[in-house]
C-alpha cells in the first residue's frame, strides 16, 4: 500500500477535534495527487498526520449516515487479488464540513436532513462525469488513429471544463440552500 502523506496545513482556523480545517489549496493538492481515490486508511492516516483524530469507526458511521459517499471497489492488479474499496478524495471536504457544522452545534440528524441532502448526490456526479472522462481518454489513446486524436482529445478537455463548471454551480446552488437552512434554524 502506498503512503499518503498530507498536504502541509495552511488554515489557522481549527476544527472541532483540535486540528485544522484543510485550506481549499490542500484539498485542490490532495484531489490532484490521488484522483484513484483514498482508502478508508488513507484517510485516516491523513486526519492523524495532522494531528486530527478520525477512527475508522466515524468514518464508516458517517458513509453509513449518507454524509459521506459510499466506496468503489476497484480491483487490484495481479492474480487473486480482489479488490478495494477506494473513497473520492472530497469526502475530506465532507468531513471537514461536518466538522465545522457540528461544532456549530448542529446536530447529526440537522446535517443530514438539511445541509446535506444534495451534497453526496452533487459527488457522486463529479465521480461519475469523471469516470466517464476518464475512460473516452484512455479509448482515444489506445483506439482512435492519431488524426482522430486531436480532435477527440480537445473535445473530451471542453466537457471536462463543462462538466468542472456545472459541479462548481451545483455546489454554489448547494451551499446557499444549506446557508438559508442554517439562517432558517438560528432563526428559530
Amino acid at each position: 500500500m502506498k503512503r499518503v502523506d498530507p498536504p502541509q496545513p495552511h488554515s489557522t482556523m481549527p476544527n472541532a477535534a483540535g486540528g485544522g480545517f484543510f485550506s481549499e489549496s490542500e484539498l485542490a493538492e490532495l484531489e490532484a495527487r490521488h484522483p484513484e481515490g483514498l482508502s478508508t486508511q488513507d484517510i485516516v492516516e491523513l486526519f492523524a498526520g495532522r494531528g486530527d483524530r478520525l477512527s475508522e469507526a466515524t468514518f464508516r458511521k458517517y458513509v453509513q449516515l449518507g454524509l459521506l459517499p459510499r466506496s468503489v471497489r476497484v480491483g487490484r492488479k495481479g492474480k487473486h487479488r480482489g479488490s478495494q474499496g477506494r473513497y473520492p478524495t472530497s469526502v475530506i471536504r465532507q468531513i471537514d464540513a461536518v466538522r465545522a457544522l457540528m461544532a456549530q452545534g448542529f446536530t447529526i440528524q440537522a446535517i443530514q436532513g438539511e445541509l446535506f441532502r444534495l451534497r453526496s448526490d452533487i459527488d457522486a456526479l463529479g465521480q461519475q462525469l469523471g469516470q466517464v472522462l476518464s475512460t473516452m481518454e484512455s479509448a482515444v489513446r489506445d483506439q482512435a488513429p492519431r488524426a482522430a486524436d486531436d480532435i477527440a482529445a480537445r473535445a473530451i478537455a471542453d466537457a471536462r471544463q463543462v462538466a468542472d463548471g456545472l459541479l462548481e454551480k451545483l455546489r454554489a446552488i448547494e451551499q446557499r440552500l444549506a446557508m438559508r437552512a442554517r439562517m432558517a434554524r438560528a432563526a428559530v
